[in-house]
């Protein structure tokens, strides 16, 4: 009769390291983002129980919980988690939501979007973070998104969303993705040039109205391609 040898030292380490991981993803929702005032129960459990260190480059990935912005390439980052949990308390998504990503990255910020609503599209100027994204959202369950890679200034949405998140900064608010707002949808972008940008809250309250509100001072890495403004020289 043979025996079957188990490796327990193995065992033992990744149940180690699945602890410590947990327990990492636990301070940073308790010390990062409730601490930013993001005391939204649903926002909260996502981002507690996504494994966000999935979603970071493998180089990267002992920084997964940490307060800072990951380099993703191309000139792109990852939001800090504070940043991504006050975008999702701002946007007060629900089941029934259809939302728009302009900005893929990581795949991270889709999961939770698509958490919490019905739908998510998504759409990224590189290739390659839609490749990578895809990936890492079907290793963590997420099928109720759909991925595209395409510049988002070349886009004529054939729907109105009830959600829109803008992941990278434009130099001035730019009035076309309001416009793209179903009647009562909200759009979360942040606006302006280091080293004042402003995160901003939009919500369509009618046809041709709608509210713009001021959250808080941020910096953000630019989208690419937002158009500049205007220099002008005196």
């Amino acid at each position: 009769m043979s025996c079957k040898v188990r490796n327990l030292r193995g065992g033992q380490s990744n149940a180690r390291t699945e602890m410590e991981t947990e327990i990492a993803r636990n301070h940073m929702v308790d010390q990062q983002i409730r601490s930013w005032t993001v005391l939204n129960h649903e926002v909260l459990d996502v981002m507690r129980t996504l494994p966000r260190d999935r979603f970071v480059p493998a180089r990267y990935r002992g920084l997964a919980f940490a307060d800072i912005e990951i380099p993703l390439g191309h000139g792109q980052n990852m939001m800090k988690p504070r940043i991504e949990g006050r975008l999702l308390q701002a946007l007060n998504i629900t089941p029934h939501d259809e939302v728009l990503e302009v900005g893929t990255g990581s795949g991270y910020l889709t999961a939770c979007l698509a958490s919490l609503s019905r739908q998510v599209t998504s759409i990224d100027l590189y290739p390659d973070f839609i490749d990578n994204a895809a990936t890492s959202l079907d290793a963590a369950g997420i099928g109720n998104c759909d991925l595209s890679a395409g510049d988002v200034y070349d886009l004529a949405p054939k729907q109105a969303y009830d959600v829109i998140a803008v992941t990278g900064s434009i130099p001035e608010f730019d009035t076309r993705f309001q416009e793209w707002l179903a009647p009562g949808g909200r759009l979360w972008v942040v606006a302006g040039q280091a080293p004042v940008m402003q995160a901003m809250l939009v919500q369509r309250t009618g046809a041709g109205e709608w509210v713009r509100r001021s959250l808080f001072e941020t910096l953000l890495t630019p989208l690419t391609n937002a158009p500049l403004l205007e220099q002008f020289i005196l």
